[in-house]
């Protein structure tokens, strides 16, 4: 008799995470212009423009009413029992919770100085995977995690100069708002091991339109607001708030959420490169630098063991 466990397909395991790997690149991407487009939108403190408040039900509002209409379009099912609290909790973190909080907080701070906190995202996503999903990363990969974060908040601390790094109450609502993603990221990706992965954000949206439209319509700008804005909204609306999460949910169903969040250690740089030709910020070689080798960890952590649940 055959004593020998039977074989895991590892080659298509592996295929599964390299595509997962790619589509939450693709998802990150899309989420690099988030800060710098909140930033157009909601203006600074000498000009301002939208509020946060606004800037988040209004993103989320527009991205609802797509989502209803394609989910009328395919004729999904509706969401079982079960998926009730899961969405409940995708909807706080990314639909309400970081939306809000960074909108408002993009105010006071610019996309370089909110770089620090978004540093801390891949890991606290990671913390969160590993426990809803019960993974065990080795060592080995949290070393690497940590090795990205530090090099990242290095980075931005050099990029601060004379400004210094001083505790902003700003920076209190971005970490909150880091959280806010990585415990809708987690359980947006354990949605989606049985739902359509676009099909988990879109009932998110759904689902919070009681919610989202009437305090879209309180908040409405009172005042004239430039093309430049409404464009910045635009995007916030369609791309950061919808079809970003289409790849982005998919990828962490795919690698897994441990594996994959550590994509999103390249997203800082990513935002700053967006920001040269719209915040009128310098890219600098080391910029580039530290961008290269937060990558070189992001690379690394791909390697390392992250075993499932026994």
């Amino acid at each position: 008799m055959n004593t020998h466990p039977p074989a895991t397909n590892t080659p298509a395991r592996h295929t599964a995470e390299t595509r997962g790997l790619a589509l939450g690149l693709l998802g990150v991407v899309i989420f690099a212009l988030t800060l710098p487009m909140t930033r157009l939108a909601v203006g600074t403190p000498d000009a301002p423009l939208m509020s946060g408040l606004f800037i988040a039900m209004g993103r989320a509002a527009v991205a609802g009413a797509l989502s209803a209409l394609l989910l009328w379009a395919q004729r999904a099912p509706l969401p079982q029992r079960a998926d009730g609290w899961p969405l409940a909790f995708t909807a706080l973190g990314v639909v309400f919770g970081f939306p809000l909080l960074t909108s408002i907080a993009m105010r006071h701070v610019g996309a370089v100085h909110a770089s620090v906190i978004v540093g801390v995202l891949p890991l606290a996503t990671a913390a969160v995977g590993a426990l809803l999903h019960r993974q065990r990363p080795s060592p080995a990969f949290w070393a690497c995690a940590l090795l990205g974060t530090a090099l990242v908040v290095v980075f931005a601390l050099l990029r601060s100069g004379s400004t210094g790094l001083a505790l902003h109450p700003a920076d209190l609502l971005l970490l909150g708002a880091m959280l806010c993603a990585a415990v809708g990221y987690g359980y947006g990706a354990r949605l989606s091991h049985h739902m359509r992965a676009d099909a988990v954000i879109c009932w998110a949206l759904v689902l919070s339109l009681p919610v989202t439209v009437p305090l879209a319509a309180l908040s409405w700008p009172q005042v004239a607001v430039p093309v430049a804005a409404w464009a910045a909204f635009g995007y916030v609306s369609v791309f950061s708030m919808w079809l970003g999460f289409f790849a982005w949910y998919k990828g962490l169903a795919l690698g897994g959420t441990v594996r994959v969040s550590q994509v999103q250690l390249v997203q800082p740089f990513l935002g700053m490169l967006f920001a040269v030709p719209l915040l009128s910020e310098q890219l600098d070689a080391v910029s580039i630098g530290f961008g290269l080798a937060v990558m070189a960890t992001v690379l690394a952590g791909r390697r390392m063991p992250v075993r499932g649940k026994p």
